[in-house]
This record gives structure tokens, sequence and C-alpha cells, in this order.
């Protein structure tokens, strides 16, 4: 089974990358922000529970998300594998992630991060923002927070897969169909 938590910056590329991994690989996406959504919506027990904290502006505990994670898995059972995406954000929620697919007899493959520098990501947000009508993309101070946000949070993350020896780090810059041809080459070797 080839499980991948696929990482970046916010306007790395990850949606796009995303969507041709899942077409090649045959993995299904699980992203917590589009899981939260649907049981929020659902109004699931575990949807209701993280709306409460939602709610308050608190970040919901790991053991709803992971709860949340592990129902949807089990709504895959017949996956090749899965792109884990915006999960986990810390080395508590990596450790859980394992215990949860340990249970399930598989494991976290790798990490692929889409590595892009900081003017870059501005360029590339501002852009999208303009075009999507976005507004978290159109203001550079909300922008420069979510990149210090990524940095802060995913750094643990990438030293909980680099001792693992599953980090690759994926440069982040260059056409859509080089850098997709990038992730491949990790993958495949």
């Amino acid at each position: 089974m080839l499980n991948i938590v696929l990482f970046g910056p916010p306007g790395a590329g990850k949606g796009t990358q995303s969507e041709k991994l899942i077409q090649k690989y045959g993995l299904a996406h699980l992203s917590t922000g589009d899981i939260f959504r649907a049981n929020i919506k659902g109004g699931t027990e575990l949807g209701t529970l993280a709306k409460s904290y939602i709610d308050k502006g608190q970040l919901v505990p790991d053991e709803v998300t992971i709860g949340m994670l592990e129902s949807e898995l089990k709504k895959h059972d017949g996956a090749k594998g899965f792109i884990f995406d915006g999960f986990p954000r810390t080395s508590a929620q990596a450790e859980a992630l394992d215990a949860l697919l340990a249970k399930m007899n598989t494991e976290i493959t790798m990490m692929l991060a889409l590595e892009v520098e900081e003017e870059e990501l501005r360029k590339r947000l501002l852009l999208r923002g303009k075009d999507s009508g976005r507004a978290d993309d159109q203001n550079p101070e909300i922008i420069q927070n979510r990149i210090n946000v990524y940095n802060n949070e995913t750094t643990p993350v990438k030293h909980f897969y680099t001792k693992q020896n599953k980090y690759k780090g994926i440069q982040g810059i260059g056409e859509i169909d080089f850098i997709f041809e990038a992730l491949c080459k990790a993958i495949d070797n």
C-alpha cells in the first residue's frame, strides 16, 4: 500500500500535484479540511464535536481528527493507498497517524514535501487571489502569516519523517509536469 503525506507551504502546488498523483497511482485523497467539512455538514458525532471547537476558534483535538480519519480510511477499504493532505501537522499527529495505520497493518510510505522559496509563494498566492477571489490569498500580511505558521508547525513533522528515512524534499518551482516527474521518480525509487 502506497501512503503518502503530501506537504508544502500554501501556494506550493499541492492541490495540482495531488490530483495528478491520485490519477497515476490510484490513491484515495484524504484532506482533513474536506473531512471536517463533510462531518460537520453531515452532522456526525465527531463533526458536531469538531464544530464546537472550531466555533470557539480553537484547534480540533488530535483524537477527534484521528477518529474522523479512521472512519474515512475504512470507507476506502480496497484503496491502493492514500495521499494525506494537511495532516499530520505536528509530531503528535504523526505519531497518532502511525499508530492508526499500524492497526490497519500499513504505514506511511513517505512524506513528499514541495519546497518553494517564500518570495515565489507570495507571488503565486497573490496571483491566485486575483484569479480565484479568495480573500486569504489577497492580503500580503495574511499570506505571510500562513507561510510562517506552515514553517513553524511543519518543521517538527519534517524531522519526524526524516528520522524514519521517509522524508523526500522535491523542488516545487518549474513546469507542472517537470515537478510531477520529480514526484513520480521519488515514489518509484
